[in-house]
């Protein structure tokens, strides 16, 4: 029996805060049986776009956010599970708001679930990370960037987010654990540091609400030369329109830049690497399908 597969999301002020929200969400309706999607009360069009998508897999949940919730990101994860509970799949993809799917991985991505469908060992797959920075030809690359993270999960398990951008499977006793993950053998491509910064502003204005920072100045130069490099792939057709009218087209690194703390850390880490064939950015899986 084939796997079924929901994909879902949360979103709110896709349109004022320059998400790509809605090629997000086509790029990923081809592979799934039905997509939910819990739509945050907001201020803009962003409902009503979705609606605008026309697809009969698209379910919406109507939400209110918890405007006093300033914990670590936590009304991230309470919308994320208000739309994850709602899945009725074997499998559960999560796609955030600024992440897209190549076309032309779709095949190899349908061809991992099905081949790991069987494995009860297997309770997500990891996707590699493109990470596009200060406009869609440069790529962030430093471990300070996530470089793989589950985005498809079992949804025949205990599992919950702490704070939206991932799982911990609750299978003992008051005692959470990352999920037993496979490789899906393809990308996620995420733009949220690529949108023009007048939005890339906005988002971060919002986002220092719910994780009790305050928000910074955006300017995309202000990072180190040695954590990016040249993007020498070809974007999601779906993504071009966005492409061209929503990002940032000129970037470069500011060389009067001086590098922070942790900057610095990066840097030693990269040359760790090179020298010993690690990967030092954080996980939040335990791969035991390497292969």
């Amino acid at each position: 029996m084939t796997a079924s597969i929901s994909g879902f999301t949360f979103l709110r002020n896709g349109v004022k805060l320059g998400f790509p929200f809605e090629a997000s969400v086509r790029s990923l309706l081809p592979l799934v049986d039905e997509f939910v999607i819990a739509v945050g009360a907001g201020e803009d069009a962003t409902r009503e776009r979705l609606l605008a998508i026309g697809d009969p897999k698209i379910r919406i949940i109507d939400t209110i956010w918890n405007e006093r919730m300033a914990e670590r990101g936590f009304v991230y994860a309470q919308q994320k599970m208000i739309a994850q509970y709602a899945c009725t799949g074997d499998w559960a993809f999560y796609l955030e708001g600024d992440e897209v799917l190549h076309e032309n991985e779709l095949p190899a991505i349908r061809a991992s679930v099905d081949r790991h469908h069987g494995d009860p060992e297997v309770e997500a797959l990891v996707f590699d990370y493109l990470h596009f920075y200060g406009s869609p030809h440069w790529l962030a690359v430093s471990p300070a960037w996530y470089r793989r993270e589950c985005r498809l999960i079992r949804n025949t398990i205990r599992s919950y987010a702490p704070d939206g951008q991932f799982w911990v499977v609750m299978d003992r006793h008051r005692q959470g654990r990352h999920p037993k993950a496979a490789l899906a053998r393809a990308h996620i491509y995420h733009y949220g540091h690529v949108r023009r910064t007048e939005y890339m502003q906005a988002k971060l204005d919002q986002v220092s609400k719910y994780w009790t920072t305050g928000a910074p100045k955006v300017h995309y130069g202000n990072i180190d030369a040695q954590a990016l490099k040249p993007f020498e792939g070809t974007h999601p057709a779906l993504m071009q329109a966005w492409l061209d009218s929503e990002a940032e087209q000129h970037f470069a690194p500011d060389p009067a830049h001086v590098l922070t703390r942790r900057e610095r850390k990066h840097r030693w880490s990269m040359k760790l690497e090179r020298a010993l064939g690690l990967d030092l950015s954080h996980k939040h899986y335990r791969l035991v399908r390497p292969d």
